[in-house]
């Protein structure tokens, strides 16, 4: 679900903002520093519960105020309202959807799907297998109901291995339960990504196909052990390495996602705007299988779309958003950057931020072609 109102207060150096964004693409314009990204940044937060331009969201609030409150409401029938707040003084973020309190933020997560294409996202490619976990994850969350569940088990009993492998006299029989417990959902937890890789890898080589056609290039799923031996047996006779180390080398919690071309890491091979096609095809095609398996779409936020990308990429980036029909909200120094890419038929809403206030503006004449 879009959404059709955004009220930000005390958030970086955003005046207070009230605005009604499109239903569709959302252009935002303004000079470095002005408060474009703070924008998207607080879109992000009402739906993730958190930043991804800090690890604390302290650093998020204006250094004029004590609080950040941020809201927006989803369209719907009724329309559902979203909030968080959170003070200086607190280490709690609040949080309220339809009116009322809410205690885990994976509800923010499931009512607001949100897919980030920013600089930052270049480290599915480069980065460390925690980010393309995390990539992972959030799709086999939004299409699979027991995945969270799942989740939680796996990592309450990996826990519970890792403390008695780190203790002086490690309890052997309890270490055993422990592994047959880790083993059981740790299993039920490659199934559901494996299944969710095996809708995903065609989608994203479709998406990619028209973005940037690469033959050669691959996405494979690991899931974080030998895939000939059974997770009991890598367990058991990893004990006393495991315990040396003091923590559990094996497991689920070391899944990855390993994207190459002609066999070597893709990141080693293409060019920066290569890259950026392919991470964003890959965000892309979680927001299409979104769609496909539930009938729900992605909001999309794009920092400074244009870098790294010619006017061609450019256009073939832009279709792909027009064929889905999602909410976007899109990221400019140059207005310029962003003119013709867009059919007549596609609504286009346009915003300056100058000095951290937000404006509605007119002309979209001039950001659409024929």
């Amino acid at each position: 679900m879009p959404l059709d109102r955004l009220a930000f207060m005390g958030l970086r150096n955003l005046v207070e903002t009230d605005c009604q964004p499109g239903a569709g693409v959302n252009v935002i314009v303004g000079a470095n520093g002005s408060g474009k990204t703070s924008l998207l940044e607080g879109i992000h937060i009402l739906g993730m519960g958190r930043s991804f331009r800090t690890h604390q969201l302290k650093h998020t609030i204006a250094h004029s105020t004590d609080a950040m409150a941020l809201h927006g409401r989803l369209v719907g029938d009724p329309p559902v309202p979203l909030g968080v707040r959170r003070t200086r003084a607190s280490n709690e973020l609040e949080m309220r959807m339809a009116g009322e309190k809410v205690s885990r933020i994976s509800r923010l997560v499931e009512a607001l799907p949100l897919q980030l294409i920013n600089p930052d996202a270049f480290r599915l490619l480069e980065g460390s297998p925690t980010t393309r976990r995390e990539f992972l994850d959030w799709g086999v969350f939004h299409v699979k109901h027991e995945f969270l569940a799942t989740w939680r088990r796996v990592k309450r009993a990996l826990k519970h291995r890792n403390a008695l492998l780190r203790h002086d006299r490690m309890d052997k029989r309890s270490l055993d339960a422990w592994d047959h417990e880790l083993t059981y959902w740790s299993t039920k937890l490659d199934d559901l990504r494996a299944e969710y890789m095996q809708a995903l890898s065609p989608v994203f080589e479709e998406t990619l196909k028209e973005l940037l056609p690469l033959e050669g290039l691959s996405l494979r799923y690991y899931r974080g052990w030998d895939r000939q031996r059974p997770l009991s047996d890598v367990l058991k006779r990893s004990q006393d390495t495991d315990q040396q180390m003091g923590f559990t080398q094996q497991g689920p919690q070391r899944a990855d996602l390993r994207i190459r071309l002609d066999r070597r890491p893709a990141v080693e091979v293409l060019s920066r705007g290569q890259q950026k096609l392919v991470v964003s095809a890959l965000k892309l095609a979680q927001g299409r299988l979104l769609e496909q398996t539930t009938e729900r779409t992605c909001v999309y936020l794009i920092d400074d779309l244009p870098a790294e990308l010619d006017t061609y990429h450019r256009q073939a980036f832009c279709r792909w958003l027009e064929v889905m029909g999602c909410q976007v909200f899109i990221t400019s120094v140059e207005q310029d950057a962003l003119k013709g890419l867009w059919q007549t038929n596609t609504p286009v809403a346009m915003f300056h931020v100058k000095h951290g206030c937000l404006e509605a503006s007119h002309g979209m004449q001039d950001f659409m072609t024929e």
